[in-house]
């Protein structure tokens, strides 16, 4: 009898309520009336930082800007909203080889981006080896300095009677660029040439670090399956390293063209006034001219010129590409 009390005393016990603390039923923190709505709020309340900046300094500027273009009026008596849209023709009509020269230099810049970076990146997710950390820091090493000074920098390295301008005439490379009409007078400054050098130099790292992230999440199994069905090199880089790339590809020619078709820092210290871009038309009708609806104008178009070309490149390249 003594030895069944125990467990006579634990069949009285009594269980714990249901959907006590101790049950899974979801209870907990945040549970109850509301717990719920609450949860779900939460990824929008830390959205919510992201979107007031977007908001302050994108949207706002954006909407005043857009405004700014369709006024009419001077400094003196004042600017207001007339909605005078013939401001894009206009600026179009005046400014349009500006356009022209911006698109050209960049699409030129960018190819020699790809051309220089893409064997660049191969050999860093290939054949660094453990070197490979040290040349990802020296392709990166440029942005510690300010893109100012840099530019600053090849204006010396291409400075007329420099080694480099001596160098190329020896060579007789400036008569053929002479003819071209990438150079003249046997000098690099002051020409096309120096421009697209230093768009191609500044923004190269825009072109290798997309490149170097898609290479490196390439299988080297599959080289090695190229090899075993008697594929060659040059196959094996055709059929299967360049395809997967792609997506590095894409990203790198958009981190390049859209940046390089606004610039104006390496038109005005590399260029002269023979070569200069749309960006240099706009900085001058906002701070010199004073044409604020004119500069406003043709800041849109160049958005919205961008804007089509890149959706159209986007279209031919496949948006499945960036995934």
């Amino acid at each position: 009898m003594t030895a069944l009390a125990p467990l006579a005393g634990t069949s009285e016990t009594p269980s714990a309520p249901q959907g006590g603390a101790g049950s899974d039923d979801g209870a907990g923190p945040g549970a109850g009336p509301g717990g719920g709505g609450r949860r779900r709020l939460t990824p929008y309340w830390l959205l919510l930082p992201a979107g007031l900046w977007l908001a302050v300094f994108f949207v706002a500027p954006l909407f005043y800007q857009a405004s700014t273009s369709v006024q009419s009026g001077s400094l003196e008596e004042g600017f207001r909203v007339t909605w005078r849209f013939s401001n894009y023709s206009d600026a179009l009509a005046a400014y349009g080889e500006h356009f022209l020269r911006s698109f050209g230099y960049a699409a030129t810049a960018t190819a020699l981006c790809l051309a220089i970076g893409y064997p660049l990146a191969y050999m860093i997710a290939f054949r660094a080896g453990r070197w490979r950390n040290l040349v990802l820091v020296m392709v990166i090493a440029p942005f510690f300095t300010s893109f100012l000074i840099r530019t600053l920098a090849w204006k010396t390295i291409l400075s007329d009677g420099g080694p480099v301008v001596g160098a190329l005439s020896s060579l007789h490379v400036l008569d053929l660029t002479s003819r071209l009409g990438l150079t003249g007078d046997e000098r690099l400054l002051a020409t096309p040439l120096a421009v697209v050098c230093g768009l191609t130099y500044n923004f190269l790292p825009f072109m290798i670090l997309p490149l170097y992230s898609s290479l490196e999440r390439i299988d080297t199994s599959l080289h090695e399956a190229a090899r075993d069905l008697y594929a060659t090199p040059a196959t094996t880089f055709r059929k299967v390293t360049f395809p997967l790339s792609l997506p590095g590809v894409v990203a790198g020619t958009l981190l390049t063209f859209i940046p390089a078709s606004g610039d104006y820092i390496n038109a005005q210290l590399l260029g002269s006034p023979n070569e200069q871009m749309v960006g240099n038309a706009i900085q001058k009708q906002f701070l010199n001219v004073l044409d604020y609806p004119t500069a406003a104008a043709m800041s849109f178009l160049l958005m919205a010129l961008i804007l089509i070309m890149v959706s159209a490149y986007m279209r031919k390249a496949g948006t499945e590409e960036l995934v």
